[in-house]
């Protein structure tokens, strides 16, 4: 497949709904998908929630309300047929919540807070089940799935917490890898931590997870400098000497290959991500592993102005009531 060029488009369709609508960089109107093909793009990913509120909005705390994007099993088929159409692979994130999942929210889903732990278990593969065979029943296998997000704390926890309980969460892991391997033997399954190339976060997972006999075909990760300056100064810049090394070592030590699966940079420094973008893909060309070589950019279709927690790491500038310019981030995909 060469190098994946991906980008993550889960608030695509909601914004849609809006009548948002793209410029490219002389201005001129365009179909954001299709635009962003020309751009290089040959990969798209998509989140998918068990319940999610039917506003499509999640109230995450006091006074910061976010756009989940319309990401039930139903609307995420859709989007996927959409992809499918236009040639591009697809990876399926799997959020085993109603909302986001990540370090700090990995919440159980509505539906699913009176189940013990072989409840879950069976949920986990019940669900996994769903999704794969929802969009088997329209002709489309995605390539890959990841079973869970920035998992690093662990997933329905308290159930499956990674520091309380790290065997009920590698037996609930293995039962979503199960699952998926069961309807399509093809697609591979990543397992997805973030915090990326802070080895002291990752090393710990890695090691117990391996340990306890954890299934996945493919490690993958977040890697963010914009947010370390905030709370990891010392890796607030991007750096592509520790990049390298953190990878290399991640390979070595643990004998999987490696993706990319999130990463962004302010709206506007566009050039700046350009250049963060053709590190990584320089980087993961240098890595022993000769498949499953892929960066996905998440969100670049939004500007922070149009949403309600202004989120600012996507690509595009809001020029115009409701029309966002792309950035020159994706230009490194060319």
């Amino acid at each position: 497949m060469g190098m994946v060029k991906g980008v993550d488009l889960g608030w695509l369709t909601q914004l849609e709904a809006t009548k948002v609508s793209w410029v490219d960089a002389k201005g001129e109107k365009v179909d954001p998908l299709k635009y962003m093909k020309e751009m290089g793009v040959n990969g798209v990913r998509l989140r998918v929630f068990v319940n999610p509120p039917e506003e499509a909005y999640w109230n995450k705390k006091e006074n910061e309300r976010c756009m989940l994007g319309f990401c039930d099993i139903e609307s995420v088929v859709r989007m996927a047929k959409r992809v499918k159409s236009e040639g591009l692979s697809l990876m399926i994130d799997i959020h085993y919540s109603d909302h986001f999942a990540d370090p700090e929210y990995q919440d159980i889903p509505e539906a699913w807070l009176n189940e013990d732990f072989e409840g879950l278990k069976e949920k986990v593969t019940q669900h996994t089940i769903d999704v794969m065979t929802k969009l088997g029943e329209q002709g489309i296998m995605p390539d890959w799935v990841q079973v869970g997000n920035e998992i690093n704390n662990g997933i329905l926890r308290p159930v499956g917490s990674f520091g309380d309980n790290p065997e009920q969460l590698v037996e609930l892991l293995n039962a979503g890898y199960d699952a998926v391997k069961e309807i399509s033997p093809n697609t591979k399954v990543i397992t997805h931590l973030s915090g990326l190339p802070i080895l002291d976060w990752l090393d710990g997972f890695l090691s117990t997870f391996t340990k306890l006999g954890g299934k996945t075909d493919i490690f993958g990760f977040s890697y963010y400098p914009y947010w370390y300056r905030l709370f990891k100064p010392e890796y607030g810049k991007h750096d592509k000497k520790v990049l390298k090394e953190a990878l290399e070592h991640i390979v070595s030590i643990y004998r999987k290959p490696v993706m990319i699966v999130e990463t962004g940079e302010d709206q506007n420094e566009g050039k700046l991500a350009q250049n963060m973008l053709q590190d990584i893909m320089e980087v993961l060309e240098e890595l022993p592993q000769t498949e499953d070589k892929g960066v996905f950019y998440w969100e670049p279709e939004v500007g922070e102005e149009l949403l309600p927690d202004a989120y600012s790491l996507g690509a595009c500038r809001m020029i115009d009531e409701n029309t966002l310019q792309f950035n020159e981030a994706l230009l490194a995909y060319r």
